[in-house]
């Protein structure tokens, strides 16, 4: 078992995979003196500041590997001189679909803060992917709903055999994307992420907009569900307490936001919890008393609960001193 992901950052393995990331032509880093296996490896596109744009990018992957042996497939900044729309990224990735038939494992937008904030990237409708795919198991997506010049992350419902793990990191994650996340028929679905972010980059989802994943009945399959990131955690806690879905988990993440002693005790006075492998309540801001009663629940009933406090935080803070550990 592995420490959850809390933050914004590259990943070194995806889909079980390394990550290599394909230099390009020209650009400073070496060429290996042989490129590692096609299947064995997650490969990551990055075209780089000064690079030839996504386009040239691409036609250099395609003619560089063959793309029938790749697995998963990791794409990094896609833009060059300017940020830019993700669209055309999904329009040339789904033309191209019928070339991949061993794709599983899509994960778009790994960009960093050094290279553009959470908030400003340019993202579009994601839809096209679930439906050129109909055999990826993996989907990972980094951005959300305000972006530059307004374009917004998109979700349409869609059903979907194979998809086993479906995450959405986002500072600020909008209630129709949610809502349509509900919405899918994904028969196949093990693990769910999603982080709300701040309402200032138009994280504006609801405890309404989750009732259908509360419910128990959308993913009959799910063992992980990661609702995170939120300013609004506490008011999360208190519906999860009494979710029918938590009787079906394996592991819970209410990490990343607020949580503060209300959502906490909640969470302590709800339904029963000592059946999660594991509970991730990383980044929060509970009170010593209530993290005792967390930690005798992980010692008693050996559940492994991440109880790494918000950086930074005094408890005589204002309640309005509170954030979320991914926005901007």
């Amino acid at each position: 078992m592995t420490t959850p992901i809390t933050d914004i950052e590259h990943p070194c393995s995806f889909h079980d995979l390394p990550v290599f990331t394909l230099p390009e032509p020209g650009d400073d880093r070496p060429w290996p003196a042989t490129l590692p296996s096609v299947d064995g490896m997650a490969w990551r596109l990055d075209c780089g500041w000064d690079g030839h744009g996504f386009a040239a990018t691409w036609q250099h992957f395609l003619k560089t590997v063959d793309p029938a042996q790749v697995r998963a497939l990791v794409i990094g900044p896609w833009w060059d001189g300017e940020y830019s729309s993700l669209a055309p990224v999904v329009e040339l990735i789904t033309s191209d679909a019928a070339r991949f038939p061993a794709l599983r494992a899509l994960f778009l937008a790994d960009v960093v803060g050094e290279e553009c904030e959470v908030s400003w990237l340019r993202m579009c409708d994601i839809t096209p992917v679930l439906r050129a795919f109909p055999l990826l198991e993996e989907l990972v997506v980094r951005g959300g709903g305000s972006g530059l010049d307004g374009e917004s992350l998109e979700l349409h419902p869609v059903r979907h055999e194979t998809l086993k793990s479906l995450r959405f990191e986002s500072g600020g994650l909008p209630g129709h994307v949610v809502r349509a996340v509900g919405a899918c028929e994904l028969p196949a679905l093990e693990r769910l992420e999603l982080w709300f972010g701040s309402q200032w980059y138009a994280g504006d989802a609801t405890v309404a907009d989750m009732a259908p994943l509360l419910s128990g009945g959308a993913f009959p399959r799910l063992r992980h569900l990661g609702l995170q990131n939120s300013e609004i955690q506490d008011e999360i806690a208190v519906a999860v307490a009494s979710a029918p879905v938590v009787a079906q988990l394996e592991s819970l993440a209410l990490s990343m936001g607020t949580l503060s002693d209300a959502g906490g005790l909640a969470l302590l006075g709800g339904q029963p919890l000592t059946h999660l492998d594991y509970l991730d309540l990383q980044h929060h801001y509970l009170g010593d008393e209530v993290m005792g009663r967390f930690k005798e629940l992980g010692e008693r009933d050996d559940v492994h609960v991440y109880l790494d406090e918000a950086d930074d935080w005094d408890p005589d803070d204002e309640d309005d001193a509170r954030y979320v550990a991914v926005s901007e």
